[in-house]
């Protein structure tokens, strides 16, 4: 019993320290150090250059939220974070715990208007072994992907709500210039002020090499030469 409310209290303080966080930055490797421990979705580096990389990921399964209305990314993500924290202790119609993973996705659909709610939708990595039959569960829901293209860039620190805009901006301005900008420009998810996704890696316990990053998703329907 003992160990398992100090499990409930380490989740719960990673919750609150990956949304809340600190104002540590640190130098961040290409690699996420956390996938050497847990399980992440597996990906090939296509291109890799100044301020960004293209990656290839091989049909990644996301157990999902419903989209959460909130003016902060901090916020929302806590709510959603907390749901799939609940999901993968068991509180799913299997009643089946689930092995930790990340990264912790939060997909990000800017409103129109400053005072206006954003919408969010916060993801699990399903791990490998849970894929054919993943527990359902009461307002979450499962994204398969096929294979996808993604626009990287990566950032340190405790993610804060003022981050997620600059750094979504700046890896859009990167791409400019080279041949994958058309790519991104033609995808319904690329533009910064349209669509978005920022991925978390790290336990709070982490303070240096921390890895966040956004990913801008690429249309290849016209054959960008790899």
């Amino acid at each position: 019993m003992a160990a398992n409310a100090l499990n409930l209290y380490s989740f719960f303080v990673f919750a609150f320290l990956l949304i809340n966080g600190a104002k540590t930055k640190s130098t961040v490797e290409i690699f996420p150090p956390s996938c050497n421990r847990i399980e992440c979705p597996k990906f090939d580096v296509i291109e890799a250059n100044n301020g960004y990389e293209i990656r290839s990921y091989e049909s990644p399964m996301w157990m999902s939220t419903a989209p959460i209305d909130d003016i902060s990314f901090v916020n929302a993500t806590r709510t959603g974070f907390l749901q799939l924290f609940d999901y993968i202790q068991g509180k799913n119609k299997y009643h089946q715990k689930i092995e930790m993973t990340a990264p912790v996705l939060t997909q990000v659909s800017p409103s129109n208007g400053p005072f206006c709610a954003t919408s969010f939708v916060v993801c699990f990595y399903i791990p490998k072994e849970n894929q054919a039959n993943p527990p359902p569960a009461q307002g979450l829901h499962v994204q398969k992907w096929g294979n996808t293209l993604a626009a990287v860039r990566q950032f340190s620190g405790f993610v804060k709500d003022y981050d997620i805009a600059e750094e979504t901006a700046a890896l859009y301005a990167s791409l400019e210039g080279s041949k994958w900008f058309e790519a991104i420009r033609k995808s319904p998810t690329a533009d910064p002020t349209t669509s978005y996704t920022v991925a978390q890696y790290n336990s709070p316990f982490e303070f240096d090499n921390r890895v966040n990053e956004i990913w801008l998703f690429l249309d290849v329907k016209d054959n960008v030469s790899m």
